[in-house]
């Protein structure tokens, strides 16, 4: 696994963060027990490679002021348009230590759902689990190819490894099914 470069960064301006981000540059901090808070900046590219290779709440090696930290994605912030990270949180892990993190749902089979006359409406893109930091999965897949109108999917739905807790209540629906109401001229003729 790579080493992710992080530099500290002082806020010199009241605009250092913007300027950062023109820069090809994404603030963030670091934080942990044992640390104090610590302002950082990272390439732009370099995250959203180690993004796409652990997840968006996954887990890096980073290094900082020569100094190499094993720490979890806690939190993005992205710019609502066009979707550029513009903050990340880094929470410093610690040998065998548990962490609470949201893993982000993947849905399989919504296509089928459409094609059986329903809409899958997901009601939640993340679940909340605890478990050790090397179990932290990437994605969960949830199949949703069997559910059919009416049909909901819920967290106590899902099959998850001794090792993995839950957080999130095991009623917390994830995704229903609803019927696609198919409009007719006839319908609209009767009312008339």
């Amino acid at each position: 696994m790579e080493k992710l470069i992080v530099v500290e960064r002082e806020k010199k301006a009241g605009h250092s963060a913007k300027k950062n981000r023109r820069d090809g540059k994404v603030p963030g901090i670091l934080y942990g027990k044992n640390l104090k808070n610590l302002m950082v900046e990272v390439g732009d590219l370099e995250l959203n490679s180690e993004i796409s290779r652990v997840g968006e709440h996954g887990v890096l090696d980073i290094i900082i002021n020569g100094d190499s930290h094993n720490v979890l994605i806690k939190e993005i912030q992205r710019e609502p348009v066009n979707q550029k990270i513009i903050h990340i949180d880094f929470e410093e892990l610690y040998e065998n230590s548990r962490v609470i993190t949201e893993v982000p749902i993947k849905f399989i089979g919504e296509n089928t759902v459409n094609k059986n006359g329903g809409i899958l409406q997901k009601e939640r893109s993340s679940v909340k689990l605890q478990c050790a930091t090397a179990k932290i999965p990437k994605v969960i897949n949830i199949d949703v190819s069997n559910l059919t109108a009416g049909n909901a999917c819920r967290v106590a739905d899902i099959e998850f490894g001794e090792e993995i807790s839950v957080i999130d209540s095991l009623n917390l629906v994830i995704a229903t099914v609803a019927t696609v109401n198919k409009y007719s001229e006839n319908a609209e003729e009767s009312v008339t």
